[in-house]
């Protein structure tokens, strides 16, 4: 199971980054700023190989089941 930021987010996120740097602006003046999308990924497939038995309302809001 992983809960984490979105990589597409994240990517978007680096790409606005590079063109204010390219722009001029210096990179110690600029904000940190993380992705504000989160994902909920869970591998059944691991879970059943440890004995875990995941309950269906956290399937249920998973946004990725790998089966």
């Amino acid at each position: 199971m992983s809960y984490g930021g979105n990589f597409a987010d994240s990517y978007r996120l680096i790409g606005v980054y590079a063109g204010r740097i390219l722009k001029g602006e210096k990179p110690a003046d600029l904000a940190v700023q993380r992705s504000t999308k989160v994902e909920l990924v869970i591998n059944l497939k691991t879970a059943k190989a440890l004995g875990l038995g995941i309950p269906l309302p956290l399937l249920g809001r998973a946004d990725e089941v790998i089966e």
